[in-house]
């Protein structure tokens, strides 16, 4: 054995993936990053790094950058996610006890802008060469596990104890009840998590009476559900499944983390820096029987309601200003734009820098992350004011959800997204899906609740359970 980190990267082609990206969403266990079929899927894991607390990023970042340092790098294809790459994902809290983590695959496979490739990484002193590479390729690919027999988002059985295509009743830890008309998936169950509908309504409206104390200007408040489906929930057909339905998210797949975001905390390439910025949601759903164009309708009611730009504009003050002291140059959108996922509308706002050389370095991904994060899209504003109360009211450790989610190489350039529209695979048959709004004063209780039904959708689908 040899200390020493090597990397080999070679082309692939193409024309023997007409799938893209997803094509390679074949593992429940596969590491992935993935938008309008590029992007990247590791298999495998050489080296791996964990931490909690407020200092999670920074140790990581410590960690990464004396890992690639020495590292012996053969790569024919440089471009942005070639050479050593990791894949991570950090909890929303520094309270959490929940491990943050960067996972070096053995095999990495990128995707862009028509151009594939392979990247073996090893400690190893065997030999590295092309054939190396595409033999631990096809090992990893051949050793796939037999498909379930009813893939997520094909299963139309309904399995409801009053046989009326409902899910009914069903028993929460909170002591209350979720009545959801939801077909399931056979056999499957859901289940409200840390609190029932009407407390976390409570809740909600304990958010609003504290914002109108001039305490916070917004609160971002989730909660969380859990699905248990006998069949088993195998996170390949879900990753597949978010892919093909929502292409214009990031599709992400981290230990056990998935889902598919619409929001873009970082994106670095070179010194070039890149967010987007999503507040102010509408469900699709809302514009059924309107009259004229839905997008005219989310239009109107989004850009044209006050609490929404309200919220939106909260977001984007929030990223621009923690972001501007390691820029040169910066630019965002006058108006936000209406942002058309499959389930919801989003005011949207794309923020642009160029980055400053800090002490003769430009800042890393990580470094950029540990300033930006918490950002008032899933936090609030004031953070800490914000932080201090989710911790109250949610009686719940979010975990990954609403962290950062993505992947970084030596050179600098990675893509991180906020972990949203997500879930955590917590067991073979259990998943427990999350989903948030922001607060506001002038939010109410019933229609937060139904927004995050509108935001829990897509895992849902996925999952199996229409909604």
């Amino acid at each position: 054995m040899t200390s020493t980190f090597r990397t080999l990267t070679v082309p692939l082609d193409g024309k023997d993936f007409p799938g893209g990206l997803p094509a390679f969403l074949v593992r429940d266990d596969v590491l992935c990053w993935t938008r309008r079929e590029a992007g990247l899927a590791g298999f495998g894991e050489i080296a791996r790094f964990t931490a909690t607390g407020p200092d999670r990023f920074l140790e990581a970042d410590i960690w990464w950058r004396h890992l690639v340092l020495e590292a012996e790098v053969a790569d024919s294809v440089e471009l942005p996610g070639t050479g050593p790459v990791a894949f991570g994902s950090f909890a929303f809290s520094k309270t959490s006890a929940h491990e943050s983590r960067l996972i070096v695959p053995e095999i990495a496979v990128g995707v862009r802008d028509g151009q594939v490739w392979l990247t073996q990484l090893t400690f190893d002193d065997g030999p590295l060469t092309e054939d190396t590479a595409r033999a631990a390729l096809d090992r990893w690919l051949r050793s796939v596990a037999a498909p379930s027999a009813a893939p997520p988002g094909r299963t139309t059985a309904a399995a409801d104890p009053a046989g009326d295509g409902t899910l009914g009743a069903v028993a929460t830890k909170g002591g209350g009840a979720v009545v959801r008309p939801l077909p399931l998936a056979a056999g499957a169950t859901l289940h409200t998590g840390s609190l029932s509908e009407e407390a976390w309504m409570a809740a909600v409206e304990a958010g609003v009476a504290e914002i109108r104390t001039g305490a916070l200007e917004k609160l971002v408040l989730a909660r969380d559900v859990v699905a248990t489906i006998p069949s088993g929930v195998h996170a390949a057909d879900v990753l597949r499944e978010l892919a093909a339905r929502y292409r214009e998210c990031w599709t992400y797949g981290v230990d056990g983390l998935v889902g598919a975001t619409p929001e873009m905390l970082i994106q670095v390439e070179g010194r070039t820096a890149q967010a987007r910025v999503l507040a102010g949601t509408l469900d699709r759903r809302d514009a059924h029987g309107e009259d004229g164009l839905p997008m005219d309708y989310a239009t109107r009611v989004l850009a044209g309601s006050e609490k929404q730009r309200h919220e939106h504009e909260i977001a984007i003050q929030s990223l621009t200003t923690q972001l501007a002291p390691f820029s040169e140059a910066m630019n965002a959108h006058d108006e936000p734009f209406i942002l058309e996922l499959p389930n919801v509308w989003h005011l949207a706002s794309d923020v642009k820098a160029e980055l400053a050389e800090i002490e003769g370095h430009v800042p890393t991904c990580l470094a950029l992350i540990n300033a930006l994060h918490p950002t008032a899209a899933v936090c609030g504003t004031p953070t800490q004011v914000a932080g201090a109360l989710i911790r109250k009211l949610e009686h719940l450790d979010r975990g990954p959800y609403a962290g950062p989610v993505g992947w970084l190489d030596a050179a600098g350039n990675g893509e991180w997204g906020i972990a949203l529209r997500g879930a955590v695979i917590e067991s073979p048959d259990t998943v427990r899906l999350y989903a948030g709004c922001g607060i506001v004063d002038g939010s109410q209780p019933e229609a937060e609740l139904a927004e995050t039904w509108a935001k829990f959708r897509p895992m849902l689908e996925s999952l199996g359970i229409s909604s």
